[in-house]
């Protein structure tokens, strides 16, 4: 695969992740934060099985083994992505899709910054005022007044620690192991069955409330955990992190789309600015690099 054709598989990607926050909204009304997220990325663990098993079966015909830091590695994944996705999904409980789905976008200055601290690569300089666009964006966009923020900002804001860890790591992880599917279905189990895990101590948990977020449930669990979230590890395998991390921003934009379409959600001047601060040092942090390398060429 291509760098442009995974850019574009990215694409995809943001696009039923930023579609996903209405039903991940929606599907609150009826189960716990912890509930949902166990319950939908289980059914993205089934939607994956039958790859997973080609591709077992594939590195089996092969002699191509897994090794036991293989596991770690996954579940390490599968740990990340339960603290993104349960603090998000804590978060949209008290805020507006709109706002979650820009807020979540803060994840995007993170990589570069976490490339430099975890793999000793140095940021290019667009990173350090990308980030404090972001910071005061964020704070715009949440239409607060003084310097109060609600909780629901602050959760979602948290979750972009693991997320930022998620996208810098998880193509690393696939690349080596050389089997992106069993990487997908993998950390949907560990995520899967820790929420559940948390959820039946913590949570009411019963068939009504179930039933109720059916739709949630399985619009979330099959087309973003199945489909996106593997494609994601797919198409990470030939698109750097940083990279990987600006084209996968669209879904704040995509969300604020969805929002005003199917919610009502609306943004007052200060919003719209926020928005705009968070969308340029989403593009300065990758564009500017890129200005530096064709002068160079020239």
């Amino acid at each position: 695969m291509t760098r442009a054709r995974a850019n574009v598989l990215l694409m995809l990607v943001a696009l039923i992740w930023g579609s996903a926050f209405v039903a991940q909204s929606q599907g609150m009304a009826h189960v716990g934060p912890m509930t949902f997220t166990g319950v939908r990325f289980l059914i993205g663990a089934g939607v994956v099985a039958p790859l997973m098993w080609l591709e077992w079966r594939g590195l089996k015909r092969d002699a191509q083994s897994l090794q036991k830091t293989d596991g770690f590695r996954v579940a390490g994944l599968g740990s990340l992505l339960l603290a993104g996705a349960a603090m998000q999904q804590i978060g949209i409980v008290s805020t507006s899709v709109t706002n979650a789905g820009f807020l979540t976008a803060l994840y995007v200055p993170l990589v570069p910054v976490l490339s430099w601290l975890v793999l000793r690569r140095l940021p290019h300089w667009s990173v350090w005022p990308g980030a404090l666009a972001c910071v005061l964006g964020a704070y715009l966009l949440s239409g607060t007044q003084g310097l109060s923020i609600s909780s629901g900002d602050l959760w979602i804001i948290a979750s972009t620690l693991p997320w930022a860890f998620h996208v810098l790591l998880v193509g690393r992880v696939a690349d080596r192991m050389a089997a992106p599917f069993l990487v997908a279905g993998g950390q949907f189990v560990v995520c899967g069955l820790s929420a559940l895990a948390w959820a039946l101590v913590y949570e009411s948990m019963n068939w009504a409330g179930l039933q109720g977020a059916a739709w949630a449930l399985a619009y979330t669990g099959v087309m973003s955990v199945g489909v996106a979230f593997t494609a994601q590890v797919v198409a990470q395998r030939y698109a750097h992190a940083t990279d990987a991390a600006i084209v996968l921003s669209a879904e704040t934009l995509f969300a604020a789309i969805f929002g005003y379409l199917l919610m009502g959600d609306r943004l007052n001047a200060a919003g719209i600015l926020g928005c705009g601060l968070i969308f340029a040092s989403m593009m300065g942090v990758q564009l500017l690099p890129l200005l530096r390398r064709n002068r160079r060429a020239i």
